[in-house]
């Protein structure tokens, strides 16, 4: 299934990177894309939208919507 969430706070690789690992940490089968400039994380994963978001404000970020 695929989820997006729009997310505040990421600016750079390294948040890309951060919101990748700890999403792929809990499924490592998961294809994640992030959009810096619209702010938002698409995962194609078995991760439902409630676990992404714990995974993403774990991760310091703000999920708005």
């Amino acid at each position: 299934m695929t989820e997006e969430l729009k997310v505040s706070g990421m600016t750079c690789g390294h948040c890309v990177r951060a919101v990748t690992l700890a999403i792929q940490a809990r499924d490592p089968q998961a294809r994640v894309q992030v959009d810096l400039p619209a702010g938002l994380v698409r995962a194609d994963t078995t991760l439902d939208r409630a676990e992404l978001t714990a995974l993403v404000t774990a991760e310091g970020y703000a999920v708005t919507g």
